[in-house]
């Protein structure tokens, strides 16, 4: 027997006072207990250990059990509330009829603070109705085991008090969350039996064990000598259970998965299938220490076009190519023996079974037969097939940049073209643009030349045999270029290439596989003088010809590809009434020609016009233009300059000038100031009756896109009777924001002359807010400073209006001569030909043609 523990003397606890007047739990040999004895000392003397007591003075056996509630379920707690109702609880029953004589719940209430005193009560009466409902005197539990086939089955708990939980533990058996113990209580409990590897049979076992702590009629009973005897929960022993089944027979299920060991096998080569065994029904048995041997069948149908369907048996009428047998004798990984020849292309399935009759004495030992499913992709092998192809361009003459396409047929040359998910397998076949070296077409080769370099690709996705055209490619640059076809195993998708036995590619050089990727040309050219007089007056133009091959010219042909043709024309068209009509949409077919120049169609500079032979002159006013055209051959393309070519334009002046029309708007004026807009009318033949008028639009806010739709202010019909300046009449607005003025000059009947853009630079007005105060400073006047004359109003807020109507025709006159100089040093006239020609040199004779909406010439008058 072991020495008991030394006493100790008993402290404090969790509770309310102090050694004086305590009511709460004490601290001994590490648990919380309670005092007993009301009229009895404090425990503070040498405390023994602990000892169960089953019969404690005249206390009955309800008595004790419901001390023992209290306490196991109440008695450790740190919250004083909790404890001082555990020991008014203990007082209550274990010296009732002193705490009674003392005043009870409402005397020994009173040793707790007066804002606690309402919960301790409260905690009371739950522990009192708890312990008289719950309180057990014999805590006791069963257990029992039952089958409902070899592994799965249920474990019965049954306990007193219902609510008693303690530990499980399963021999053999899991319960569902693969442990093999469990903290439970009453109730029914799946379990799952786990034999022992390869066991032919077995049982399971079950033990149960429940800490009782607060259950069954007794206490711990603290006893210190002389003095207060202090109570804890009792420290009965565990209540335990067991059971066990009989002895159980098993059976195991053996089944099969293959991973064909290649999956593309090339004709003539065996089929190989590495065979998965698994046991999904317990283990694989043994018997006397050995595992038993099983025969499995393994059967290869085919070939297929296709990969197989998956099916629960092959088809009827299904080919069979052979038939293997593997004998098994645990789980792993087997291989066939590989005795089936692959004879063609196809696709070969494998399907394995295992019969349970055909396994002689062993059959017991099996729980059923097994076959695997037909059509499985990882039990299937492939043999590839051999994709080929003869192609045809569509395109001979193209230029670069073209995107071109060819036409290809194709089929397999070693029988059937395979098919995926129900189509036949798509296979890309790829031709490759070579630029041919040098300038004429290429020779026919096996080889593909080393100088010749890849300058594009096309691609064709065949999917089945059949004709196919290919995707566009774009040709880059000028020459001739070959195709080669070709199909590339490793260029086709990771997922098709196993599928294909072996490369192929057709010749380089092939007349119809090649294109002439016509030479771009460019003719750059500009004419001497933009202005040519009218009476002996010549135009000059200088051609640049660039982009011809260098042998250009001397190509005769080959009876494919056609001669070069040897020659440029350079055509004036001309004259035209105003240079609007001088645009890429010009009908040259019905257009005016002054004459036309030829020139060889090779690369260089021409000078057109020095000769006697190919002058260029003038004999009607307008505008002219010089159209170069090419009409290209097999190896150069067309070319054709623009009419809309500002270098290739001359114009020749007439005596009379076109009417035109340059205003100027006020720049700027506050809310509600006056502003106007003006404009200058030039022209020689201003019809009779013309007039102006003008209209402002908005305001709008800056920066938005000029709208001129419905106007705010339209002037009178202003008559026009000659060149000059004239007046919009004024106008005001009381919002701040840009005014945009448009003037339309009309004929006698209403005809548009003349009509400026809304937004036009100059033709905009900024109406600023109105200042938040004015400032009027006097300044002295210097002697000799120029006075300003005051002026009528006119209607005007321009000072200089009046001396403007004064000089309108002098002004007129030095516009037209500053414009013209301008125009003229614009065009960039050549000064390295000036003087080759008296007649086109007098350039200040010449008059504008043109009409600027800017207000440039209005701005200079005014400065």
């Amino acid at each position: 027997m072991l020495p008991s523990p030394p006493a100790q003397a008993a402290t404090l606890g969790v509770g309310y006072g102090n050694e004086q007047l305590w009511l709460g739990s004490f601290s001994s040999n590490g648990r919380q207990a309670y005092c007993m004895d009301i009229d009895a000392l404090p425990p503070f003397g040498n405390t023994q250990h602990p000892e169960l007591q089953t019969t404690l003075d005249n206390l009955t056996s309800v008595q004790l059990a419901q001390l023992n509630y209290t306490m196991g379920r109440w008695g450790e707690s740190l919250d004083p509330a909790i404890t001082a109702a555990v020991q008014l609880f203990v007082w209550d029953v274990a010296d009732h009829e002193t705490y009674v004589s003392r005043g009870g719940d409402g005397n020994y209430i009173t040793w707790a603070p007066a804002e606690g005193r309402s919960t301790v009560l409260a905690n009371l009466a739950v522990m009192r109705s708890e312990a008289a409902a719950n309180a057990v005197m014999n805590p006791s539990a069963s257990a029992s085991i039952e089958m409902s086939d070899q592994y799965n089955g249920q474990l019965t708990i049954a306990t007193l008090p219902a609510s008693l939980q303690g530990t499980a533990t399963l021999t053999n058996a899991t319960f569902e969350n693969g442990a093999t113990t469990a903290t439970l209580g009453a109730g029914t409990h799946r379990i799952l039996g786990t034999p022992s590897e390869g066991a032919p049979e077995y049982r399971i076992g079950a033990s149960f064990s429940a800490q009782a702590a607060g259950l069954g009629a007794g206490v711990d009973l603290f006893y210190t000598p002389g003095e207060q005897r202090i109570l804890g929960t009792a420290s009965f022993e565990p209540v335990t259970a067991t059971a066990q089944t009989p002895m159980i027979p098993l059976d195991f299920q053996p089944e099969i998965t293959t991973q064909v060991s290649a999956k593309f096998v090339a004709q003539g080569d065996p089929f190989v299938d590495g065979v998965t065994v698994r046991v999904t029904k317990h283990s694989w048995i043994a018997v006397n220490g050995s595992p038993i041997a099983i025969e499995a069948v393994g059967k290869l149908y085919g070939p297929f076009d296709e990969q197989p369907a998956e099916a629960n048996a092959p088809p009827a009428g299904a080919p069979l190519a052979g038939t293997e047998q593997l004998t098994l004798t645990g789980p792993g990984t087997y291989t066939s023996p590989g005795t089936i020849i692959a004879p063609e292309s196809g696709f070969y399935t494998w399907v394995w079974s295992i019969s349970k009759e055909a396994q002689g004495a062993n059959s017991k030992y099996l729980t059923a037969s097994f076959t695997d499913k037909f059509g499985l992709v990882p039990e299937t092998s492939v043999t590839p097939f051999r994709p080929e192809a003869v192609s045809k361009a569509n395109q001979k003459l193209v230029k670069p940049g073209d995107a071109v396409t060819d036409t290809i047929t194709v089929s397999s040359t070693n029988g059937r073209w395979l098919k995926h998910d129900g189509v036949f397998i798509p296979v890309t076949f790829e031709g490759t643009a070579y630029q041919v070296p040098g300038t004429l077409p290429p020779s026919q080769n096996a080889a593909i030349p080393a100088d010749a370099q890849a300058v594009a690709s096309a691609t064709v996705t065949a999917t089945g045999p059949g004709v196919y055209t290919s995707s566009e490619v774009v040709v880059p640059a000028g020459g001739f270029v070959t195709w080669v076809w070709e199909m590339k195993k490793q260029s086709q998708p990771v997922w098709i290439q196993p599928y294909l036995a072996a490369d192929w590619a057709d010749d380089y050089g092939i007349t119809v596989e090649t294109h002439s990727v016509r030479w771009p040309i460019q003719i750059v050219s500009e004419i001497k003088e933009y202005n040519v007089h009218l009476k002996g007056g010549r135009a000059f133009d200088r051609i640049e010809m660039t982009g011809f091959p260098d042998n250009h010219g001397t190509f005769t042909g080959d009876g494919y590809w056609n001669a070069d043709v040897d020659e440029v024309t350079h055509t004036v068209y001309g004259p035209f009434t105003t240079e609007d009509e001088l645009t890429d949409s010009l009908d040259l077919a019905t257009a005016p020609t002054l004459t036309s120049i030829t020139t060889p169609a090779r690369n260089g500079t021409y000078q057109l016009g020095y000769t006697a032979e190919d002058a260029i002159k003038p004999v009607k006013p307008g505008y002219y233009v010089i159209v170069s055209v090419f009409v290209g051959d097999d190896r150069v393309q067309p070319f054709m300059s623009s009419p809309a070519d500002i270098r290739e334009r001359f114009f020749v002046p007439g005596d009379r000038q076109p009417v035109t029309v340059i205003t100027q708007a006020t720049p700027e004026v506050r809310v509600d100031e006056p502003f106007e807009d003006l404009a200058l009318v030039q022209g020689t033949d201003i019809p009779e009756g013309a007039y102006l008028q003008f209209r402002a639009y908005g305001p709008q806010a800056p920066g938005e896109t000029p709208v001129c739709d419905t106007p705010f202010f339209t002037s009178d019909k202003i008559a026009v009777t000659q060149a000059g300046i004239y007046h919009s009449g004024t106008t005001t607005t009381n919002t701040a924001g840009n005014v945009y003025w448009v003037e339309t000059l009309y004929s006698a009947t209403g005809k548009v002359i003349a009509e400026g853009t809304c937004g036009a630079p100059g033709e905009t007005t900024v109406v600023l807010g109105q200042a938040e105060a004015v400032t009027v400073v006097t300044n002295e006047v210097v002697p000799g400073a120029i006075v300003a004359p005051k002026l009528a109003d006119t209607g005007s807020n321009s000072l200089l209006l009046p001396f403007l109507l004064t000089v309108s025709v002098a002004c007129v006159a030095a516009a037209i001569m500053l414009f013209s100089r301008r125009r003229t040093s614009q065009l960039g006239t050549d000064s390295d030909d000036s003087g080759d020609d008296d007649d086109s040199d007098d350039t200040e004779s010449d008059l504008p043609h043109d009409v600027r909406e800017d207000g440039d010439v209005i701005d200079t008058l005014l400065k």
